[in-house]
Formats: C-alpha cells, structure tokens, sequence
C-alpha cells in the first residue's frame, strides 16, 4: 500500500521517468530540491511521517522503493 501510494506521487511529479525501475532518482538528476520538499510534505500528510533532515540524503531518495524502507523505518522508530 506504502509503495502504491509513493510510486503515485513520484509518477504525479515526473510522469515521463520510469519510477519502478529507476534507481537514480537523485544522482540521474529526475529529482531536484523541490521535488525532495513536496515528497517530504506530501509523506507528512499521507502517513504522517516527518522526515528528520538528517534522513534527506540521496540514497533515500534515488528509488520508491529506497524512500519507503525510509517511510517505513521513521514510521516504526516513533
């Protein structure tokens, strides 16, 4: 369900990248800064989960599935 509702949003900001497969997100350059703020915002509403700033490293964005093990990691620790 997670995976379902990050891969919508990710296709909703970049609908001509493949989200499924991509595992570059950040370092392929199909995700800038401001795409990072609104997934972090959108993440809030959605499951509210706040992702620290420590946790906003490329590695944690380059894929849907990097950012929900992400999700579901903060989501767990509190």
């Amino acid at each position: 369900m997670m995976l379902e509702k990050l891969t919508e949003l990710l296709k909703g900001l970049h609908p001509e990248a493949d989200i499924e497969n991509e595992d570059g997100l950040i370092d392929n350059g199909i995700l800038n800064s401001f795409d990072i703020v609104t997934i972090i915002a959108e993440v809030d509403d959605m499951f509210d989960v706040k992702i620290p700033a420590s946790e906003i490293v490329p590695e944690n964005f380059n894929s849907v599935r990097a950012l929900s093990d992400l999700v579901e990691r903060i989501s767990e620790e509190f």
